[in-house]
C-alpha cells in the first residue's frame, strides 16, 4: 500500500509545472494521505459495544475533513475507511467508502469558503453536526442493508451517535484550540 502512495505521489510531483506549484500539490498529496493513514490505523483500535465496535477514526476524518479541501477530505476520510475495513473488518467496507467519504465531503464543503479559508466556529460546527448526521444516517442504512434485519442496525445506533459526537468535539478542539491548524495552513497554503 505504501507503494502506491509512493508512486501516486511520485506521478503527481513530475507532471511538470513550476517547482513552486509542485511542492504546494506534494505537501498537499502528503497530508491527505496522512489523514487517510491515520484513519486506516485508527479503523484498527475499537472498543467492543453490542453489535459490533465503536471506532477512534471518526476524529480524524472529522479533523481531516475540517483542514483539507473537500476533495481530499473525501479522498483520505472515504478511501481510507474503505481500506482500514479492508484490512480489519471487510463486511462494511463499501458502506464505510460511501459513508466516510460523503461525510468528510460534505464537512469540509460546508466549512470552508469559496478561497478555501475555514468558516467561524459556528459554521464548522454545523458542518460537523450535517457531518454527523450523515455518518450515523448512512452507518445505520448501511447496517441494515448488510445483516438484513433492522433491529441489527438499531442495536448499534446509540453506539454511531457516540461515535459521531466524540469526533465532534475531538476534531472541533483540535482544530479551534490548539495551534495545529495554523501550522497546516501555513504548511499548505491554500
Amino acid at each position: 500500500m505504501s507503494l502506491i502512495v509512493f508512486l501516486f505521489g511520485f506521478i503527481a510531483y513530475n507532471r511538470g509545472g513550476d517547482d513552486m506549484k509542485k511542492d504546494k500539490n506534494m505537501i498537499r498529496f502528503t497530508m491527505t494521505a496522512m489523514f487517510m493513514a491515520l484513519t486506516i490505523a485508527l479503523s484498527s483500535f475499537g472498543i467492543p459495544v453490542p453489535g459490533g465496535h465503536l471506532y477512534l477514526n471518526d476524529m480524524v476524518i472529522v479533523t481531516g475533513a475540517l483542514l483539507l479541501n473537500p476533495l481530499e477530505a473525501l479522498l483520505a476520510g472515504g478511501i481510507g475507511a474503505f481500506l482500514g475495513d479492508a484490512i480489519f473488518y471487510p463486511a462494511p467496507m463499501f458502506v464505510s467508502l460511501v459513508t466516510h467519504g460523503l461525510q468528510a465531503y460534505v464537512i469540509s464543503k460546508l466549512a470552508h469558503n469559496q478561497d478555501g479559508s475555514r468558516k467561524s466556529f459556528t459554521h464548522c460546527l454545523v458542518a460537523v453536526l450535517v457531518g454527523a448526521i450523515v455518518m450515523v444516517g448512512g452507518y445505520t442504512y448501511g447496517r441494515a442493508m448488510i445483516y438484513a434485519t433492522y433491529e441489527a442496525a438499531m442495536l448499534k445506533l446509540p453506539f454511531q451517535v457516540l461515535q459521531a459526537l466524540f469526533g465532534v468535539v475531538v476534531s472541533l478542539v483540535v482544530v479551534f484550540k490548539t495551534s495545529i491548524p495554523e501550522v497546516f495552513d501555513r504548511k499548505v497554503k491554500r
